[in-house]
C-alpha cells in the first residue's frame, strides 16, 4: 500500500518545475558532455567521462526520486480548509516566552518542508504539538534541541508567494 503524503499545489509545482529543469536543461547539457568527452578517446583515463556519467547518474537518481513523490502525493487546498485551530496550511505566528522571539511557520507536506524559510512538515515535532491548537494557546513542546514554550499569536491561511531553491 503506498503512502500517500499530503502537499500544497505550491510544493507540488516546484517539484515538477524540477522535473522540467532536470529533463530540459540538466539532463541533455550532461548528455551532450558525455558525447563531447567521448570524442576524447581512452575511456580509463578520461576524467570528463566519467565526471558526466556520476553527473548523469545523480540527475537520473533525482528524477527517480521526484517521481516516487510526485506519485504519492495528495494536493491539499489550504485555503478550503477551516484555520480557526492551526491545521495543515495554516501559517503560526508565535512568541518563544523565554526568548520574546517572535516566530512564524507554515505548516506543509514533508518534502516540501524548509524549516530555514519557515515552512515545516506536518509531522515535525513542532507542527505535531501545533495541530488543533488555536490563538492564545500557550504550550510546551519537546523539540529536539530541548523543551521550548511558545504562545499561538495568529492562526490563519496565508497563500504561499515566495519562491524558494
Amino acid at each position: 500500500m503506498k503512502k500517500v503524503e499530503p502537499m500544497t499545489l505550491f510544493g507540488y509545482n516546484k517539484l515538477q518545475a524540477e522535473v522540467k529543469d532536470l529533463k530540459t536543461v540538466k539532463r541533455p547539457a550532461v548528455v551532450k558532455a558525455i558525447e563531447e568527452a567521448l570524442e576524447h578517446g581512452d575511456l580509463k583515463e578520461n576524467s570528463e567521462y566519467h565526471a558526466a556519467k556520476e553527473q548523469q547518474k545523480l540527475i537520473d537518481n533525482r528524477l527517480a526520486e521526484l517521481a516516487d513523490m510526485i506519485g504519492n502525493v495528495q494536493i491539499v487546498d489550504p485555503s478550503e480548509l477551516e484555520h480557526a485551530r492551526v491545521s495543515f496550511g495554516s501559517t503560526v505566528v508565535l512568541c518563544d516566552l523565554d526568548t520574546d522571539e517572535e516566530l512564524t511557520y507554515v505548516i506543509v507536506g514533508g518534502s516540501e518542508s524548509n524549516p530555514d524559510i519557515g515552512l515545516i512538515s506536518f509531522s515535525s515535532p513542532l507542527a505535531k504539538q501545533l495541530l488543533g491548537r488555536e490563538e492564545g494557546d500557550d504550550f510546551k513542546c519537546k523539540l529536539p534541541n530541548g523543551e521550548k514554550s511558545y504562545e499561538i499569536l495568529e492562526v490563519k491561511y496565508q497563500e504561499i508567494v515566495f519562491e524558494c531553491n
